[in-house]
């Protein structure tokens, strides 16, 4: 099939590989523009950017793709048999998701009508599921909610990250793509139910704030959702501290105040947590530092027990 492909990140990758392995023509690709990173702050092109630029393929980096007629135009130029969309970024007008004969395919990584939004894979981890999937819509003009037409589901391993698990996803992804559109023809079309959706919005970078007063679990949960993107913290001597892996104890601290560091061994930092839970910070980042072991930070700041964590 001649197909328009949008997505951006990393994630959108698979998806796109997998379409040209089988054989699809890929006529366009429209990515979101080049955006500051790093220290320096240099523009830098997406990851679906770069893998065009090297395959020659044709790109399109509209700011606003809702104002810009242009990429309407060059769509009808190429005269797709469908647009697919991954990870796009961008609400995507009607006229361009209504142009192709087979309109506009979305792969989303949750079990939809659940997780809609930007960020469904950490939204699924913070809110400890146990199971979700991958699901190919057909795009309508309102998030996420175009009526289902595969699905496939997935159980989430209870110390899997959302950087995992998204890696686990994207493959799944891909492979639901193509047998979807293998099958387009015959594909049935189910209306999704809107009473069950839920919402997983953009997480923020305050989001990552770690409360010690909720529970171990809760505190272990952020640390896998958020640790990779957009970071998992919190304050230790008036200094942003990353954390960056970790696990809950069995041991009590009742009695203790949240955020207390109850012991400083080989093993990590033990912290207390709400309701009497502990946490194990094992792997973390002082600020202006590289990722280290909770020990050695330790070591090398001379922590003692009863210092506070997440204090301002």
């Amino acid at each position: 099939m001649r197909i328009v492909f949008f997505g951006s990140p990393a994630a959108a990758l698979p998806s796109l590989q997998k379409l040209l392995d089988g054989g699809h023509s890929i006529e366009l690709i429209v990515t979101q523009p080049d955006k500051p990173a790093g220290r320096g702050r240099r523009l830098t092109p997406s990851a679906v950017k770069g893998f065009a630029l090297k395959r020659r393929i044709p790109v399109l980096a509209p700011v606003r793709i809702r104002k810009d007629e242009s990429v309407l135009a060059r769509i009808r130029e190429v005269r797709p048999d469908v647009n697919v969309v991954v990870a796009y970024g961008q609400i995507i007008p009607v006229a361009i998701i209504d142009f192709p004969p087979h309109h506009s395919l979305n792969v989303h990584f949750s079990l939809l009508p659940k997780y809609r939004g930007a960020a469904p894979v950490q939204w699924t981890i913070l809110n400890g599921e146990t199971e979700t999937g991958v699901t190919v819509i057909e795009l309508n003009e309102r998030m996420d909610e175009g009526d289902i037409l595969a699905q496939v589901r997935t159980g989430i391993g209870p110390r899997e990250t959302a950087a995992e698990l998204e890696s686990r996803l994207t493959g799944l992804g891909a492979e639901l793509l193509c047998e979807t559109l293998a099958r387009i023809d015959t594909l049935e079309h189910v209306a999704q139910d809107h009473s069950r959706a839920s919402l997983a919005p953009k997480i923020q970078k305050e989001d990552g704030r770690i409360d010690w007063s909720e529970t171990s679990d809760a505190v272990d949960r952020k640390v896998r959702a958020l640790a990779e993107r957009p970071g998992a913290f919190t304050l230790f001597r008036g200094r942003r501290l990353q954390v960056h892996g970790g696990r809950t104890l069995e041991a009590r601290s009742d009695g203790r105040v949240p955020g207390e560091i109850i012991a400083s061994g080989r093993d990590g930092l033990a912290v207390a947590c709400g309701h009497g839970g502990v946490y194990l910070v094992e792997v973390l980042q002082p600020e202006g530092r590289s990722r280290m072991s909770a020990r050695g930070f330790s070591n090398g700041a001379n922590i003692k027990a009863g210092e506070k964590l997440g204090a301002d």
